[in-house]
């Protein structure tokens, strides 16, 4: 009884020492910040704020709290037993930010360019006649393997730790060893502050430790480029060192993206109409979110203008009269240049209820090849799928089929009643093998025709890093392999996911191609949003083969210019082709359009002037009220033929001030994807500027995506 007892108060004693804290954390414009990382120090222990700023975390009396955000100050909070809401506002931290993004990405791109000393010893070269001991001196390491390097014992004695002089450094400091950059990540002095975390992770002390098979790479750089590179830090030279375990943080080169030639301004009189197919794809918004946050040089193809326009809702009106789409119109100054005016062209689908949805066939079709064995991509697939299974009904079914190096089924259709079942097969799934996409894909299309539900909702899942490399892996193989298996009626969903080998140019490939939506899932609120909030807009269609086409009136237009939907131009005479595949809609889905335009009568430097045409002449109505018509075409989910919809917008002389909220922000969205992609046809390259219109566009953002936005630019540099 005494011992009972004895555990009974020992417990109660235990746990009076946890305390459960709370918190809003903002930034320094009052704005709530998503993603915000609190760990308990010392611990694997942490939490991450909602898009509200919120957190809840559970933790000891005395342990200290510390939270972390990209381009923010890292900042600590010690528990006390008054300690129940720590909330405050982080504070920027540029000079941080400028490090990582400089040092992360220069030295690959720009080695050749900026011309300074670089010696580069291999893995197989740090690991020949090294010591055999899991740890070794560094120094000991590369001694005799790169030029232009003197190692000795410190003070001369022998068994002291070994520094590094890199020959030319300038310093007259008695402290002259160089910089290290471990895995992107700057280190200065004698390695002081670094987290006990990264010291062990790199097996790294102040004597630089290693052990050798850890070790990818190492560059030494010197010369007075080099020091232009990292600053005062790097006047004793540069030892940049890429572990294995660095080898998979993000890389660009080893990515795909399909190159997207920007639209230039066309002449009304040659050209008067603007045909493309609607695309609500959103992946490039999550994509560049997921660069920025890394720290991360973003190329110029991977920014999709219209994929980061659509990324957000805004509030456009139900659709009435049966109608799935309501259509609405703006005009006002453009905000970036002085001779031009903004036209902005909204839609939204109609929202489906829940009781009004059919059943669906569901099959994830789910890559467990080798290259999906990192953190952010079968781990957080699985937790994604988590979120979508929540979803489900009775009624609904689903398949599971993997692919590595051969496809195969591990789940048969089940009913999503039986959640528990689902995810343990989802759970019990590992990464290994090479990546027969081909193969996966036939057997899905099979699976999903097999339990196929006429009136229902089909559709596989497609969950990837987008790496075929077995089978039918070229864009053109997969291409005609989805074109073939869409005839079937089953509808294909394409979720991306992980970085450094991340194939965009496939994944579109087969989201266009099969009737589907694309979009990156970067991280757990990504996955709530698609999958939780925005499911039925991600999973159900409600418009199929959806194009535009704007006829501008030429009494008025002299000139125009479409931003973003490079990649779906259509062909004038397509509109009316009802065998010409184009873009879907899902349910709640909310569409923007932006169109740049040059006035007839205005002086630009983006118009030429053309010869008086001898055979065709303007409209011969002298109409100068509507600048333009907006017509669409669509079909119903399981229609062939399409049918119109018609809509004209007035001239008028709006200022930019007096826009809508969402036309703002829409354009301060547009505006940032015009600066990443270095477009010639903006005034600014500020951030401010972009700041600036989408603090004035921000509205209620109830969900805090748009304060998200505001943040991301402002830590981009």
């Amino acid at each position: 009884m005494r011992t009972l007892l004895f555990f009974l108060l020992a417990s109660i004693s235990i746990a009076a020492q946890e305390q459960t804290v709370h918190g809003i954390i903002t930034d320094e414009a009052n704005l709530p910040i998503l993603g915000v990382n609190i760990m308990v120090k010392g611990t694997t222990i942490g939490t991450q704020t909602d898009v509200y700023g919120h957190y809840e975390i559970k933790t000891n009396l005395g342990s200290v709290l510390v939270f972390d955000y990209i381009g923010y100050k890292s900042q600590e909070y010690k528990v006390t037993e008054t300690t129940q809401e720590i909330s405050f506002s982080m504070q920027l931290d540029t000079t941080v930010l400028n490090e990582v993004v400089v040092t992360g990405y220069a030295i690959r791109k720009e080695k050749r360019a900026l011309g300074y000393a670089v010696s580069t010893i291999n893995a197989e070269q740090v690991n020949r006649k090294s010591n055999k001991r899991a740890k070794t001196d560094l120094p000991s390491l590369i001694q005799g393997k790169a030029a232009g390097i003197n190692i000795t014992p410190a003070n001369g004695i022998s068994g002291s730790t070994n520094s590094v002089v890199i020959r030319g450094a300038t310093s007259i400091q008695n402290y002259q060893n160089p910089l290290y950059v471990i895995d992107g990540i700057p280190f200065s002095g004698p390695l002081t502050g670094i987290d006990k975390a990264e010291k062990n992770r790199l097996w790294l002390g102040n004597t630089l430790n290693m052990n050798p098979n850890d070790i990818e790479k190492v560059e030494i750089l010197k010369g007075l480029e080099a020091t232009n590179l990292y600053g005062s830090e790097g006047n004793n030279g540069v030892i940049i060192i890429t572990t294995k375990q660095g080898t998979s943080n993000p890389v660009s080169e080893n990515e795909s993206y399909k190159r997207i030639p920007e639209n230039a301004f066309k002449n009304v009189a040659l050209d008067p109409l603007s045909t493309f197919s609607i695309d609500v794809d959103k992946a490039g918004y999550s994509n560049i979110r997921r660069m920025i946050n890394n720290g991360q040089e973003i190329p110029e193809d991977a920014v999709k203008i219209e994929e980061m326009i659509n990324y957000f809702s805004y509030d456009y009106p139900q659709p009435q009269n049966g109608e799935p789409f309501s259509i609405l119109t703006e005009v006002a100054q453009s905000p970036w240049n002085n001779d031009a005016k903004l036209v902005r062209i909204g839609l939204k689908g109609k929202d489906i209820q829940a009781e009004n949805v059919p059943a669906s066939n569901l099959v994830f079709l789910l890559d467990v090849s080798g290259s999906m064995d990192q953190e952010n991509k079968l781990p957080l697939l699985k937790s994604a799928l988590g979120v979508l299974v929540k979803q489900l009904r009775e009624q609904d079914k689903v398949s599971i089929v993997v692919y590595a190096g051969a496809a195969g089924l591990v789940l048969p259709s089940t009913s999503g009643i039986e959640k528990e079942k689902i995810m343990q097969a989802v759970n019990n799934l590992n990464a290994g093998g090479s990546t027969a996409g081909g193969k996966g894909i036939q057997l899905a299309y099979k699976v999903a025709q097999e339990n196929f539900i006429k009136g229902g909702n089909n559709r596989i899942i497609l969950a990837t890093d987008g790496d075929f490399n077995v089978g039918a892996s070229s864009d053109r193989a997969m291409e005609d392999l989805i074109e073939e298996k869409r005839k079937s009626g089953v509808f294909l969903t394409v979720l991306g996911f992980g970085m450094g080998n991340y194939k965009d140019s496939k994944m579109e490939t087969l989201a266009d191609k099969g009737n589907g939506n694309h979009a990156y899932i970067d991280s757990m609120q990504e996955a709530n949003k698609l999958l939780g909030s925005e499911f039925f807009g991600t999973m159900y269609t409600i418009a199929k083969d959806v194009k535009i086409q704007v006829e501008f009136n030429p009494n008025l237009v002299q000139a125009y210019r479409l931003i973003g939907y490079e990649n779906r131009l259509l062909a004038n005479e397509d509109f009316n082709d009802d065998t010409k595949d184009a873009g879907e809609i899902g349910s709640g889905h909310t569409v923007t359009v932006l169109y740049e335009i040059i006035p007839v009568g205005v002086k630009s430097i983006y118009v030429r002037s053309v010869d008086d045409l001898k055979y065709t002449k303007a409209s011969s109505t002298a109409n100068k009220e509507e600048l333009l018509t907006v017509k669409f075409r669509y079909k119903d989910p399981d229609g062939a033929t399409s049918k119109l919809i018609v809509k004209t917008l007035k001239n008028a002389n709006n200022s930019f001030e007096n826009a809508s909220q969402d036309f703002k922000f829409s354009a301060a969205v547009a505006l940032f994807g015009l600066q990443l992609r270095k477009s010639v046809f903006i005034n600014t390259i500020k951030r401010s500027d972009v700041i600036d219109l989408a603090m004035a566009g921000k509205g209620k953002d109830e969900e805090g995506y748009r304060a998200e936005f505001i943040r991301l630019v402002k830590v981009t540099r």
